[in-house]
């Protein structure tokens, strides 16, 4: 006895013999000898070497770097490492409370201290873009003070490297 169905797009036919079923798929091999190919490229795309970010927090008016924030240093610049490093974006904020000077130089110390902990770190060679805010931006259009601006924006622009 023969009976045939469709089932997933594929026509099957089922045929019994003895005392067990047999199952035949016939539509298969036609249905996959018109797939197409796979395209050329990996399914996975490799993020070894995409960018890394990060944000360094600091206390009040300190441009010292504390030990966690030299372990989130550390962290990044080992990411970074089999990467080619095309640049190093840096930048330096301070909180509004104080004047505008002091809180500009304040944030150059704090650029400049997570730049020299990222040297330290053997961040592969690279082009530092290094900048300082002060306290430009710290206070919303409506007066309020912008929270945890006491940190360093870093990140790492990082290539495959070239073979």
């Amino acid at each position: 006895m023969k009976r045939g169905w469709r089932a997933n797009g594929v026509n099957k036919m089922m045929v019994r013999q003895g005392s067990g079923l047999r199952i035949v798929t016939l539509g298969a091999l036609l249905a996959l000898g018109g797939c197409e190919a796979w395209p050329n490229r990996p399914l996975v795309e490799d993020v070894r070497c995409a960018d890394v970010s990060a944000e360094i927090y600091f206390q009040a008016d300190s441009a010292n770097l504390g030990a966690d924030a030299e372990q989130l240093i550390r962290a990044a610049a080992d990411q970074a490492q089999g990467c080619t490093v095309t640049r190093v974006d840096v930048l330096g904020l301070a909180d509004a409370p104080g004047s505008a000077s002091a809180n500009l130089a304040l944030s150059q110390e704090r650029a400049k201290a997570v730049t020299a902990a990222l040297a330290a770190a053997r961040l592969p060679a690279a082009q530092f873009h290094v900048q300082a805010a002060g306290d430009a931006g710290a206070v919303t259009p409506e007066g309020l003070a912008q929270p945890m601006r006491r940190r360093v924006d870093i990140v790492l622009r990082l290539a495959a490297p070239s073979s």
